[in-house]
C-alpha cells in the first residue's frame, strides 16, 4: 500500500488492505454491490413496465421476492450437497448462475419474449444459490485472514454494501429513464460475471476448513436462544422489524409511478438518500455504544416506523424524501446494535451457535415481507401500504418498549 494511503487509512484496516488477494476481492465485491444497488430500482421498475396496470402490485411483489426469496429455498434444499463445497467454488458458482440468468432478461426483452411470468422465473433461478454465495464469501474471508483481522475485513465488506445503495440507485434511476430497466439488469449481470472472472483468476484458499453453513450449530443455537428469553425476544423483535420493512421495497416504486406519476430518477433519489442516511447512521454507532443498547434498539424501531408515516398522507414529495433520508439514518445502526446485544448477552462459549441460529431465522423475514407487499399494495394502494408499514412498525416498537419496561420493573 502506498505510504500516502497508509497514513489516511485507520490502523485497524491497514493489515487487511495489505493483503493483495483481499484487495482484489474487495474490488470484485465493490463492482458486484454496485450492480445490486442498481437492481434496487431496476427489478421493480421492469416489473411495472411488463405487468398489466391492474395487477402491477402483485407482479412487483413477485419480482422483488423472486430476486431474494429462492435463496432461502436453496439454503435448505441444497444443504446436504453444498455444505462441504469449498468456499471459493460456492462463490464462483453463485456468481455464474446469477450472471447467466440475469443476463437472459435483457436478451429476452430485446427479442420481445419477456413476459411477467418468465421474468419472475429468471429472477428466481438467478437467486437460488445466492445464500450459499454469501456464505462462501464470508467463509472465504475467514479462511484468508487471521482471527484478529476478520472483524475489520467484514466491516469493510458490509460498509461497501451499504455504500452501494447510494450510488447504485442514483445511476439506475437515470438509466431506467433514458436507457431501459432491462438493460440495467444486464449491467447487473455483467457485475456478477466480473466478480466470477476475478475469483477464477485469483489464487484463493480451497481448503474449505471453515464450514459455511453449520446446521448442527444452528439447531443447537435455536435451543440456546429458547433458554435465554431476552435474546429470544431480541430475535423476535428483529424478525418482525425485517418483515415489516419488506413491503417498502414493493410499495415505494409503485408510489412513485402510481401516486406521483414520477420518473425512475425519483425512485433512485429515494434509495440514494436512504443509503446516505444509513451510512451516516452506521458511522454514529460508535457514539451509540455509550448508550443503553436495548432502549436505543427499540427507539430505532419506533423511529423508522415514524419516518414512514408521512407516506400515508397526501404531503409534498419533498417531505417524504426528507423523511426517507432520516429513516435511513435511523435504520442504519440497527444491525450493528442488535448483533452487539447478542454478543453482550450470550454466553461466550455459545456465541457462535446463537449467531448462526439468528442468521438462519432472519433469512426468511424480509423476503416474506416483500412477498406480502404485492397483495397489500394491490388491495390498499402504495401510499396506504407504506403508511401502514410505518404504523405497524411503531406498534411493534411500542409493544417492545412496554415489555422492556415490565421486565425491568420485575428485576
Amino acid at each position: 500500500m502506498p505510504l500516502v494511503l497508509r497514513r489516511l487509512v485507520p490502523s485497524a484496516y491497514r493489515p487487511v488492505l495489505a493483503s493483495r488477494v483481499f484487495r482484489r476481492l474487495i474490488l470484485g465485491f465493490t463492482v458486484s454491490y454496485l450492480g445490486d444497488g442498481m437492481s434496487f430500482v431496476a427489478v421493480a421498475w421492469l416489473a411495472i413496465e411488463l405487468a398489466p396496470q391492474a395487477t402491477a402490485g402483485l407482479w412487483v411483489g413477485g419480482a422483488v421476492a423472486a430476486y431474494t426469496m429462492p435463496g432461502v429455498v436453496g439454503a435448505l434444499v441444497f444443504g446436504r450437497r453444498l455444505r462441504r463445497v469449498p468456499a471459493r467454488r460456492l462463490l464462483l458458482v453463485d456468481n455464474v448462475v446469477r450472471g447467466v440468468f440475469l443476463g437472459v432478461v435483457p436478451l429476452a426483452w430485446l427479442a420481445g419474449l419477456l413476459t411477467p411470468p418468465l421474468y419472475v422465473v429468471l429472477l428466481a433461478v438467478s437467486s437460488l444459490l445466492h445464500a450459499w454465495g454469501s456464505a462462501g464469501k464470508y467463509t472465504l474471508l475467514a479462511e484468508l485472514l487471521p482471527d484478529e483481522q476478520r472483524l475489520a475485513a467484514n466491516t469493510l465488506v458490509s460498509s461497501l454494501n451499504f455504500a452501494a445503495t447510494i450510488a447504485g440507485p442514483a445511476i439506475a434511476g437515470v438509466l431506467v429513464t433514458y436507457v431501459g430497466s432491462a438493460l440495467v439488469l444486464g449491467l447487473d449481470a455483467l457485475t456478477y460475471v466480473f466478480l466470477a472472472v476475478l475469483v477464477a483468476r485469483t489464487r484463493l484458499p480451497e481448503s474449505g476448513d471453515v464450514s459455511p453453513v453449520d446446521q448442527a450449530a444452528a439447531r443447537g443455537g435455536l435451543a440456546l436462544l429458547r433458554s435465554h428469553p431476552e435474546l429470544l425476544g431480541l430475535l423476535t423483535l428483529t424478525w418482525f422489524f425485517n418483515l415489516l420493512y419488506g413491503p417498502v421495497e414493493v410499495a415505494l416504486p409503485l408510489h412513485v409511478t402510481d401516486d406521483l406519476n414520477a420518473p425512475g430518477t425519483l425512485l433512485g433519489l429515494y434509495w440514494m438518500l436512504f443509503g446516505i442516511g444509513a451510512v451516516l447512521g452506521g458511522l454514529a454507532v460508535g457514539a451509540l455504544r455509550q448508550l443503553p443498547l436495548w432502549p436505543v434498539t427499540v427507539v430505532i424501531v419506533v423511529g423508522w416506523g415514524l419516518s414512514l408515516l408521512p407516506f400515508g398522507f397526501d404531503v409534498p414529495t419533498a417531505v417524504t424524501v426528507a423523511c426517507f433520508t432520516l429513516g435511513g439514518a435511523i435504520y442504519g445502526p440497527f444491525v450493528a446494535l442488535s448483533v452487539t446485544l447478542v454478543q453482550a448477552k450470550a454466553p461466550p462459549q455459545h456465541l457462535a451457535a446463537m449467531l448462526a441460529a439468528r442468521s438462519a431465522a432472519l433469512l426468511t423475514a424480509s423476503p416474506l415481507g416483500t412477498a406480502l407487499g404485492g397483495p397489500l399494495a394491490t388491495a390498499l394502494g402504495p401510499r396506504a401500504t407504506l403508511g401502514g408499514s410505518g404504523l405497524a412498525t411503531v406498534a411493534l416498537g411500542t409493544v417492545a418498549c412496554v415489555l422492556l419496561l415490565a421486565r425491568r420493573r420485575n428485576q
